[in-house]
Parts: structure tokens; C-alpha cells; sequence
């Protein structure tokens, strides 16, 4: 059996990522993408994705600037796993509640450590768009993040406030470089 690996989105995991998605959509996540309308233009949606027309997350084109992303994949043999989305740099939103960094791993495949391979398999890839210190963000709720994040070396600074739109968050820095 292969390592999983880091990979650029790509049409070979489109079964295994629409599975994925209704696991997220079950638990209240990536609400704004339509499994239908994805499921029948997935390529010309990786395209997007590839080349920073769209975000895997939900995102605020009409008052917050946006950033330059990558999105990678984890992914082990012809099953996606989890995603890995890169900020290049940090606009103010970012700098309180996003970070540089979010990963998710799929529902089904949490408690098996790819939490912390796809941060740490991810650090490479920071570091190369110049990234030294990236900033993590983690609800206070969400301990398994925590620890990841943790594992991974990086060191807590302070905790967001909840505002009227967005929630706290626990704001890491990590070592890249």
C-alpha cells in the first residue's frame, strides 16, 4: 500500500471527493457547493480551483480582499482524503480569523493521524511561496486541531473574540522556514 501524498486537485479523485463532500455537507460544511452541479462540471471546477477562480471555502468577494490560495489534496492511492488550503499572504481577515493555513480531513478518515501528515507533509509547500511563520487559526471548540496544530510545532499567541460574523479562534504560528 502507497504514503499519502499532497497533489494538486485532479480529476482522478473525483469519485472519492463527491463522496467526501456529502460526508462535509452532513456535518454543516461546503454548504455552498451543489454536489449536482459539481458532479457534472467537476473538471471545469478543478480548472477554477487550479488556477484561483474559486476557494474551498466560504468566502467574502464583496467586502474582504482576496488572497492568491493553493489548494492541495491529501490523498492515498485513488482516495481523497483531505484538503490543504495555502494563503499567500494575509489581508485583515486573515490576520484574525484564517491564517495562512486551513486543512480539513474528511469525516470518515478523521482519528487515523492524516490530521497530522497533511499539516506536516504541507510545511514544504508553505515554505516554498515564501511563507517562514504561518499563521493557523483553531476554534477554541475543536481540541483535535488543536492538537495537531500543536504537534506540528507550532506556538499558540492569543485568542480571537467572537464578533457578530465570525466565531473565536485560537491564532498559532508556525515555523516554516
Amino acid at each position: 500500500m502507497s504514503a499519502s501524498k499532497l497533489v494538486k486537485p485532479r480529476v482522478d479523485y473525483k469519485e472519492s471527493y463527491l463522496e467526501a463532500l456529502k460526508e462535509y455537507h452532513a456535518e454543516g460544511r461546503y454548504q455552498f457547493l451543489d454536489s449536482d452541479n459539481l458532479e457534472k462540471n467537476f473538471e471545469s471546477w478543478l480548472d477554477d480551483l487550479n488556477e484561483n477562480n474559486c476557494y474551498l471555502h466560504k468566502h467574502f468577494n464583496d467586502w474582504v480582499e482576496p488572497v492568491p490560495e493553493t489548494n492541495l489534496w491529501l490523498v492515498k492511492e485513488t482516495k481523497y482524503i483531505g484538503t490543504l488550503n495555502i494563503r499567500h499572504r494575509l489581508n485583515w481577515h486573515l490576520e484574525k480569523w484564517g491564517g495562512h493555513v486551513n486543512f480539513v480531513i474528511r469525516p470518515s478518515m478523521r482519528g487515523k493521524g492524516f490530521g497530522k501528515k497533511i499539516l506536516q507533509k504541507g510545511i514544504p509547500y508553505i515554505s516554498y511561496f515564501g511563507i517562514d511563520r504561518a499563521l493557523l487559526t483553531v476554534s477554541p471548540e475543536n481540541k483535535a486541531a488543536q492538537r495537531i496544530v500543536e504537534f506540528s510545532g507550532a506556538e499558540f499567541e492569543d485568542e480571537t473574540s467572537q464578533t457578530d460574523k465570525f466565531p473565536a479562534r485560537l491564532r498559532y504560528w508556525l515555523e516554516c522556514s
